[in-house]
C-alpha cells in the first residue's frame, strides 16, 4: 500500500527495517534516504507532487511545485510545470535527482475522459467481477491512467527542454495495483507487481524488455551505483544497473512482500513470496475475515468509498463466480500458492496438488527465510501496539531485524 511502499522505494530498506510497515506511520527517524546518500555525490534531490513519508528528517526532499500533494481531492489540482522546469535547470553543473509523484490513477476516479472507455467494451480482468457498475468504474480508471501518461509525456517534453534528456536516466513505476478487491492492499500478482520502465539514452537500450525480478528496495541502491558512490551495508536492496545495460537478464531470485491491514481495517497479516514463476503467501490469520474499509466502506461523508463493491455482494447471491470472487477477498486461507504464468489472476490455488509440492516447499523456506532476517514475528506485527512501539526513540526499541544468514 502507499506509504510502505514509498518508504521503502526512497530509503532502499524493507518496511519493518525503516520502520514503515503500516499505512499512515512513520520510519525510523534516524533512517537515511535518497537525499542523505545522493546529496554527498553531489546531487541536488527535489520532489514534486505527493509525498506520503515522514518524518521530513528522513526524508529531506527539496519540495517542488507544480503537482497535487493530495491523492484524494476532488478534482485534481491542475499541474504546472514550471516548478520541476526550474528545477532541471538551476544549475547546469549540477546533476540532479528529481521525483515527481503523481496521484493518478488514485480514487477518486475524477480526472480525464472515460468516454473513450465505454463500458460495453472494456475487457475486465478475470479477478474482478462483472457489474454494470463495476464496467463503468474500471472505465473511469482507465481514464485516469490515460490522464496520468498524458502528464508523464509532458514531464518528458520539460526534460528535454532543459536540454538534460540525453543525460538523464528516467525511471517510471507505480505504487501497487488498482484499487480493486484482490489488487491492491493485497499480496497477490496485481496488488504487488507493477511497471518498471527505464529510459537512459545510450545505457539502456530502446524497446528491449526483460523478466529480470527487482524490488522498490533495488532502486536507491543503483541510483547510488550510477552516481558513482558506494551502497551502504544498511541497505536491503542491491544495484540492478546491469539490468539496465544489458549486461545481465537476471536481478533476485526472489521477490518479498508483507501487509498489515491496520490501520486499514481489522488486522489481517500476509507475507509472501515470488520467483517470477510461482507465487507463495501466507495469510498468518486464515479464521479472521478480510476487510479494508476504503473497498468495503463508508468515507467520512457517509458515501460509499468504492460503489461497485455493493453490486458485487449484491450479484454474488445469483452468479457463482461473483460470489467466489467475493470470498476470495474476504476469506483466505493459511496458505496460497500459485502459477503466475499459467494462472496470471491466482484463482487456481495449487495447495495440496502435485504440482505444488517441490515449488511450494521451496518458497515457503525461502519466506521463512526472510521473515527471520526481517525478525518479523507475524501476527503480532499487525497490531495498533506494534505501531505505537515502532515510533519509539531507537534507543528505547528492540532492534527490527537480525543479520542475514
Amino acid at each position: 500500500m502507499c506509504q510502505p511502499c514509498r518508504a521503502e522505494l526512497f530509503s532502499g530498506q524493507y518496511p519493518l527495517h525503516n520502520g514503515c510497515a503500516w499505512n499512515h506511520s512513520a520510519s525510523q527517524p534516524e533512517l537515511r534516504s535518497l537525499p542523505q546518500y545522493l546529496e554527498p555525490l553531489g546531487y541536488r534531490v527535489g520532489i514534486a507532487g505527493k509525498v506520503h513519508v515522514k518524518p521530513d528528517n528522513a526524508f529531506p526532499f527539496e519540495p517542488v511545485e507544480g503537482f497535487d500533494t493530495n491523492c484524494v481531492r476532488n478534482p485534481t489540482r491542475a499541474h504546472g510545470l514550471e516548478g520541476v522546469g526550474e528545477f532541471m535547470t538551476r544549475d547546469a553543473a549540477q546533476p540532479f535527482c528529481l521525483v515527481v509523484a503523481l496521484v493518478e490513477p488514485h480514487v477518486p476516479w475524477v480526472m480525464g475522459d472515460p468516454s473513450r472507455y465505454p463500458p460495453q467494451r472494456i475487457k475486465l480482468p478475470l479477478n474482478i467481477a462483472d457489474t454494470p457498475r463495476t464496467r463503468a468504474d474500471f472505465g473511469k480508471y482507465l481514464a485516469e491512467i490515460t490522464y496520468m501518461d498524458e502528464q508523464v509525456g509532458e514531464l518528458l517534453k520539460t526534460l528535454t527542454a532543459s536540454g538534460r534528456a540525453e543525460e538523464t536516466l528516467v525511471l517510471f513505476t507505480s505504487e501497487q495495483g488498482a484499487q480493486f478487491p484482490g489488487c491492491k492492499w493485497t499480496n497477490y500478482d496485481t496488488g504487488v507487481h507493477t511497471a518498471l520502465i527505464a529510459r537512459w539514452p545510450g545505457h539502456v537500450a530502446a524497446a528491449r524488455r526483460t523478466s529480470a525480478l527487482v524490488q522498490y528496495a533495488d532502486v536507491v541502491p543503483t541510483l547510488i551505483d550510477i552516481a558513482g558512490g558506494v551502497v551502504p551495508e544498511e541497505i536491503d536492496g542491491t544495484s540492478f544497473r546491469n539490468v539496465l545495460s544489458g549486461a545481465a537478464d537476471q536481478h533476485r531470485e526472489f521477490v518479498y512482500g508483507m501487509h498489515n491491514n491496520f490501520p486499514e481495517g481489522p488486522p489481517f497479516a500476509i507475507r509472501s513470496v515470488g520467483d517470477g514463476r510461482y507465487r507463495y503467501i501466507r495469510n498468518l490469520q486464515p479464521d479472521e475475515i478480510y476487510i479494508e474499509k476504503h473497498v468495503m466502506g463508508l468515507d467520512p461523508n457517509g458515501e460509499l468509498h468504492n460503489p461497485y463493491w455493493a453490486t458485487w455482494t449484491r450479484l454474488a447471491s445469483d452468479d457463482e463466480r461473483t460470489y467466489q470472487l467475493v470470498r476470495r477477498y474476504m476469506r483466505r486461507p493459511a496458505e496460497e500458492f500459485y502459477d503466475i504464468e499459467s494462472d496470471p489472476y491466482e484463482l487456481n490455488n495449487l495447495i495440496g496438488t502435485d504440482r505444488a509440492s517441490d515449488d511450494h516447499a521451496r518458497l515457503s523456506h525461502e519466506l521463512d527465510r526472510w521473515l527471520l532476517q526481517q525478525a518479523d514475528p507475524g501476527v503480532p506485527v499487525d497490531s495498533p501496539a506494534a505501531v505505537k512501539a515502532a515510533a519509539r526513540p531507537a534507543s528505547a526499541r528492540v532492534p527490527t531485524r537480525l543479520k542475514a544468514e
